[in-house]
């Protein structure tokens, strides 16, 4: 990050109103001239590496905030919405943006959201349907970045406190719901139930699990369980402070912090960083230390974020054959690879269908020249019986090349090297000369000339 020159004044400025400073006061703590601050603000200058050093010290203030915290996720990602056929006419390129994020912030960010809200899902009519329950999960998802410090605390301690009997959690957590709360476990054949993995059965007080899940599954089903009764009301809390509209989102959302409690409880925050920190990130030695799936570790990798103990910021999403998310966790990434609805099929989360249980790593560069290592890796949902429609999806892992040199992943990779230049699907890449390109560009002018063809299906203009 030092290496680069960072024109970042927006989040300098909302830090600074958010800890209710005027520009001389914050000058003055930072030892910086006034006159510099208001530049520094206006991107008229960039962040020095001695100024990130002065914030981080001064305000507890994460540098990566620098990049993951631009208004309507930065000019790439206003560029894209900007995309759209409705805006063609305009003409609008990259220096206008540029411009517009420099001296109108606030603006860029209220019309991302404005554009957003339109544009997450329509009707059968085309009219914008604002109440999609999954957008509307995401967003609440998104506005806390994925990490809920008082949720990831109150887990921490109990799983510190389950733990005290022993080193097996599954046989801590099945023994702390039978003698607290009245609920045993029992393991059920798949006969009994055929299309159910998990039931609460409190007539019977059970909590009974499918035999077709493994021992990480049962695990987490545990886990989920404990956090319904002993973290209801924080789960609540949250749930009734995000206002949803649509009450099937509601349900989602507390669904979704259940398993973020759950998966708390088996991977401590303060334990698994410094596993992560210890082992370089390494998704094979967590899974097995954490007795947890390749999934969980993936989720729990973009929940990171404690103050004064975050870890490295990366995203997740979760993929079909088809290129379908069912999953996207962009954490303290910011990256568009998460943002994005579509993909390239350059980018190797896709071949990992094809490399079952093996890790695809790969250095890839956007077109705004930002480059990620990314790791991919098929995942098979538990609960499949035999003869029947074996289910798969893929897991596309990544973060920033800037913080993946300390990753084992990167180890005898040059991050610095030739890497795969992608796009965020087709119709949002305005790559020419691609071989793989499916369709041209939103909002540019196709070019046919009848005495030529190149490479790419489709030729088109400039910005």
């Amino acid at each position: 990050m030092a290496e680069r020159k960072i024109l970042a004044g927006h989040a300098v400025r909302r830090l600074r109103r958010r800890e209710g400073l005027t520009q001389a006061a914050m000058a003055e703590m930072l030892t910086i001239s006034p006159s510099y601050l208001n530049l520094v603000e206006k991107n008229q200058r960039p962040v020095s590496a001695a100024l990130l050093v002065k914030l981080a010290e001064t305000f507890d203030f994460d540098p990566r905030a620098l990049a993951a915290g631009e208004p309507g996720g930065g000019a790439a990602a206003l560029r894209r919405r900007l995309a759209d056929p409705m805006f063609a006419d305009l003409e609008i390129d990259r220096n206008e943006v540029e411009e517009w994020l420099a001296g109108a912030p606030g603006g860029a960010e209220a019309f991302a959201r404005a554009f957003d809200r339109m544009g997450v899902a329509t009707g059968p009519d085309g009219a914008p349907d604002v109440t999609d329950p999954l957008a509307e999960l995401r967003r609440e998802i998104e506005r806390w970045r994925g990490y809920y410090a008082d949720l990831d605390a109150a887990a921490e301690a109990l799983a510190d406190e389950v733990r005290l009997g022993g080193g097996d959690l599954y046989g801590a957590i099945a023994e702390r719901l039978r003698v607290k709360h009245q609920l045993t476990i029992r393991i059920l054949p798949v006969d009994v139930m055929p299309d159910l993995l998990r039931r609460t059965d409190l007539h019977a007080r059970q909590l009974q699990l499918s035999e077709t899940l493994d021992h990480a599954s049962r695990t987490f089903a545990a886990a989920s369980q404990l956090a319904q009764i002993e973290a209801r009301d924080a789960i609540e809390g949250l749930v009734r402070g995000a206002g949803f509209a649509d009450r099937a989102a509601e349900r989602l959302y507390r669904r979704h912090l259940t398993g973020y409690f759950a998966a708390a409880v088996m991977m401590p925050y303060a334990r698994f960083l410094r596993a992560c920190e210890a082992t370089g990130y390494d998704l094979e030695l967590l899974q097995r230390r954490f007795s947890a799936g390749f999934e969980q570790v993936a989720h729990r990798l973009t929940t990171l974020q404690r103050v004064g103990a975050r870890g490295l910021p990366f995203f997740m999403v979760r993929i079909d054959r088809a290129g379908q998310a069912s999953k996207r966790f962009s954490g303290a990434s910011g990256s568009p690879l998460a943002e994005s609805d579509s993909r390239c099929p350059l980018w190797r989360v896709h071949d990992a269908f094809d490399r079952r249980g093996e890790l695809a790593v790969q250095l890839v560069e956007l077109e705004d020249d930002a480059r990620w290592l990314t790791l991919s890796r098929t995942v098979t949902p538990q609960g499949r019986q035999y003869g029947a429609v074996r289910a798969e999806f893929a897991i596309g892992l990544g973060i920033a090349a800037d913080f993946a040199g300390g990753l084992a992943a990167a180890r005898g990779l040059d991050l610095k090297g030739a890497a795969m230049p992608i796009g965020l699907g087709c119709r949002a890449c305005g790559r020419a000369a691609c071989p793989q390109r499916s369709a041209p560009p939103m909002g540019r002018a196709l070019l046919i000339n009848e005495r030529e063809r190149g490479v790419s299906a489709f030729t088109f203009g400039g910005d």
